[in-house]
């Protein structure tokens, strides 16, 4: 069984270059190119097919490996590890789509009161390849609400920590566009792989994907205003000059009973499977930072729904 990894030269960029046509619009790792021109299909389909099943190893340890792989010893080599890709993020190589589901917390649901969020990720078969849990304090759940600042942890199945979300507090409103929304990705935490930026607009959500440098490399795009009333929302994923769409972030509608009576989100988010891996953390971070922002119960009953709130 073959390990996720890369082949070609090393002295390949891992970011398009200025003032080039023929690379796609977004960062790829060292290796061939997808078809830039293939655009996902419309709205976030749970019956997406991607073909043969990926390679499991970020699922759970395989039969018989080495000790340092948590397994029992048989005598079999670990396999080799991509180069430049962060430990435990050496799955993100295979996949081009992720689940995310965030966990019903009963007493948030029966008697309003602000818990720390929870969130299993998983790949399109369902299998559960990392898990989330926001880390604060009671003071500034229940205070602050959805602008509250966090950290964020994601561990693998070997229960690693393998990416760190920070958010700081900052305002959401277009009348302060100097202290909008953003999010910092660290993979493995204490080392910066991107960022999640919110670009001001007077009353469209619109986000910057950036590299560790702060260079922007790609482009989300909300509708006006982010509310899925019985149908999903979509974020369009574009390049860096917001012109192709490469995939999306989408807040799947969840059933009526669900959205009412808890803040309990499910999302979907497409990329190329040849996207840079690290990049595909911060698409993560994105992710987190539009639930936050837009889908968050602030109060008992309302929403979060546009630029304006």
């Amino acid at each position: 069984m073959s390990a996720p990894g890369y082949s070609s030269p090393p002295n390949q960029p891992l970011f398009p270059q200025p003032g080039g046509h023929a690379a796609p619009p977004y960062p790829v790792p060292a290796g061939g190119y997808g078809d830039p021109s293939q655009v996902p299909p419309p709205g976030f389909n749970m019956g997406y097919n991607p073909g043969p099943p990926p390679v499991m190893y970020q699922p759970g340890p395989a039969p018989g490996q080495g000790q340092e792989y948590g397994g029992m010893p048989m005598g079999i080599s670990p396999a080799p590890v991509a180069v430049g890709v962060p430990p435990g993020l050496e799955y993100l190589t295979q996949i081009d789509q992720i689940l995310i589901h965030q966990k019903v917390e009963l007493l948030e649901a029966f008697i309003g009161f602000e818990t720390n969020n929870q969130y299993e990720i998983k790949n399109s078969l369902g299998q559960k390849i990392y898990k989330a849990k926001e880390k604060n304090d009671c003071c500034t759940r229940n205070c602050c609400g959805s602008l509250r600042s966090f950290d964020m942890k994601i561990i693998d199945n070997l229960d690693r920590e393998v990416i760190r979300l920070i958010r700081p507090f900052r305002c959401v409103s277009c009348c302060c566009p100097c202290c909008l929304q953003e999010m910092e990705v660290q993979a493995p935490p204490g080392t910066t792989v991107g960022f999640v930026k919110q670009d001001w607009h007077p009353f469209l959500p619109k986000f910057s994907i950036q590299g560790a440098d702060g260079q922007t490399l790609l482009r989300l795009e909300g509708p006006c205003f982010a509310c899925n009333c019985c149908g999903d929302v979509n974020f369009e994923l574009k390049g860096k000059d917001g012109d192709q769409s490469i995939g999306r972030i989408s807040k799947q509608w969840s059933g009526l009973l669900k959205e009412v009576f808890t803040d309990t989100d499910n999302f979907g988010i497409q990329f190329p499977m040849d996207l840079d891996v690290k990049i595909k953390a911060v698409l993560m971070g994105a992710c987190f930072l539009i639930d936050f922002m837009f889908f968050e119960k602030v109060g008992e009953a309302n929403q979060r729904s546009s630029v304006f709130s």
